[in-house]
């Protein structure tokens, strides 16, 4: 079953973490939607601007690749996305971020994006 998955922290460097993801969820067959600051294309897909809070409707996943420190400020972009759940990649935690999503209804997982569509639990 596809997932609709936002990338946030999208970028073309191949040595990223955020790339690989992109591409093993493309080859999972999951729809992405990659956002950042960086521009460019990645597996055929226009990397959005964040800074731009661009509307993405029926997004079941968010995958964080943006460090804490820098995330405040799109609070309220990331749950205006309404997704189903929001993974924190290592890097990523933000206990502020889990319970402003919680309280909104919305799954949080600290956890891996590759490692999850590794062990087939995606």
């Amino acid at each position: 079953m596809s997932k609709k998955t936002v990338i946030i922290g999208a970028t073309t460097n191949p040595s990223r973490y955020a790339y690989f993801a992109a591409d093993r969820l493309t080859n999972a067959g999951h729809e992405i939607v990659p956002v950042g600051i960086k521009k460019g294309e990645v597996f055929g897909e226009e990397i959005l601007d964040i800074r731009e809070s661009p509307k993405v409707k029926d997004v079941d996943t968010i995958t964080l690749y943006l460090g804490a420190r820098h995330q405040p400020e799109y609070y309220d972009y990331l749950l205006t996305l309404n997704p189903k759940r929001i993974i924190f990649n290592p890097g990523t935690e933000n206990p502020e971020l889990v319970n402003l999503a919680n309280e909104r209804g919305i799954e949080t997982e600290y956890a891996c994006t590759l490692v999850m569509l590794g062990s087939g639990v995606y």
